[in-house]
C-alpha cells in the first residue's frame, strides 16, 4: 500500500503531482471523504511546488473528476487560500486556451481536446472563487496579453488568433 500523507512540508512538484493523483483516486473510489481530501489539499497547496503539482494533475488528468464536481469543502479551502489559487487557475486558463489554437493549427485533435478540457475546468473553478480576485487577475492578464507568450521565457508571443481566443474564454467566464 502506498503512503498517502506527506511528511515533507515542502514536497517537490513531482511528489505533489503523485500525491494529488493518489488522493483524487481515493476520493473517486469513496475511500477518502471530501472533508479529509480538502484538508489534505489545502496543506499541499501552501507551497509553490505543491500548488503546481496539485493543479497540474487535477486539471490535466482526464480521469480526475475532482475539478469537474468541485466539492463545497474544496471550494471553501481554495477560497481561504485567496489569490494563490485564483492566480494559478487564471494562468492555466490562459495557457490552455492558447494551446487549443496551437494544437488546432497542427491538427493534433487529442491534445486540443485535452487543452479544451483544462480550460473548461479552469473556467468552472474561477466561476466559484472570489469574484474580486478573479476580476483583478483577469484584468492583469488582459493588460499584459501582448507581452505574454508560448515559451517559458515569453520570447514566442501569442499570435492574434490565440489572443482573440483567450479573450473569448475570459468573456465566457461571465456566462
Amino acid at each position: 500500500m502506498k503512503k498517502k500523507t506527506i511528511n515533507n512540508k515542502t514536497p517537490t512538484f513531482e511528489q505533489a503531482y503523485e500525491i494529488a493523483e493518489l488522493w483524487c483516486k481515493d476520493w473517486q473510489d469513496d475511500l477518502l471523504s471530501e472533508e479529509v481530501l480538502a484538508d489534505r489539499v489545502s496543506e499541499l497547496i501552501k507551497t509553490n511546488e505543491g500548488i503546481r503539482g496539485f493543479f497540474a494533475y487535477s486539471l490535466s488528468d482526464k480521469d480526475c473528476s475532482l475539478l469537474d464536481k468541485l466539492p463545497f469543502t474544496l471550494i471553501f479551502k481554495f477560497t481561504e487560500m485567496g489569490n494563490k489559487v485564483v492566480e494559478i487557475t487564471v494562468n492555466n486558463l490562459i495557457m490552455s486556451s492558447a494551446q487549443v489554437i496551437s494544437h488546432e493549427k497542427v491538427n493534433n485533435h487529442e491534445f486540443k481536446l485535452n487543452s479544451e478540457n483544462i480550460a473548461e475546468r479552469c473556467k468552472g473553478l474561477l466561476r466559484v472563487l472570489d469574484t474580486k480576485l478573479v476580476t483583478e487577475n483577469i484584468n492583469r492578464i488582459l493588460n499584459q496579453l501582448d507581452n505574454l507568450g508560448n515559451s517559458f521565457d515569453k520570447s514566442i508571443k501569442y499570435d492574434e488568433k490565440q489572443k482573440e481566443f483567450i479573450k473569448k474564454q475570459i468573456f465566457d467566464l461571465a456566462q
